[in-house]
């Protein structure tokens, strides 16, 4: 017969499963890109995270999915931008559950797209005439607005799609 302790720590086990796995998964999703951008899939496992284990989890997912990205792509932005970013990440995602737990779906998910496509990518655009990246400033933004809020938009519904469908499914109830 398990015991109250027994129980806890296999719930602790499987969370901590399923954050290495969508941390994991963040990485395969690095792969799939918006043709001709580097902008890729890679935040809907932190976006997922943020409904399915809470918000910190999924801020922690987020930013951790984007860095071992950047880093497998050569943090093309420099290191520092590359750590805003995952900053960003990190906030879009905590938000994105956050807003989920107060209000509707929809709702949360139209402000991380704002969040994490324009909002983002401004503030990234002021931090790279901070750090002086030659590319940077508002030919970066001018060429990353659609491309990246259109990642965003996909990222962020198939998150919640996915949520929606393990809700549905009583998947992970026990986490």
């Amino acid at each position: 017969m398990k015991t109250q302790t027994d129980l806890k720590q296999n719930i602790e086990t499987g969370k901590l499963v399923y954050i290495a796995m969508l941390i994991a998964l963040s990485f395969v999703g690095a792969f799939i890109n918006i043709p001709g951008t580097s902008i890729a899939l890679d935040s809907m496992p932190g976006f997922f995270a943020a409904l399915f284990l809470g918000p910190g989890v999924g801020a922690v997912v987020a930013a951790l999915g984007h860095l071992i990205t950047a880093a497998y792509r050569g943090f093309y932005l420099t290191l520092p931008l590359h750590i805003i970013i995952g900053i960003l990440m990190a906030f879009s995602a905590y938000m994105f559950g956050w807003i989920y737990q107060r209000t509707y779906g929809v709702i949360a998910s139209i402000i991380a797209i704002i969040l994490n496509g324009p909002v983002s990518l401004l503030i990234i655009v002021l931090s790279s005439f901070l750090i002086g990246i030659e590319n940077g400033g508002w030919v970066l933004f001018t060429t990353l607005i659609t491309p990246l809020t259109l990642a965003a938009t996909v990222n962020v519904f198939l998150a919640y799609g996915v949520f929606k469908a393990f809700k549905r499914n009583k998947i992970g109830d026990k986490i």
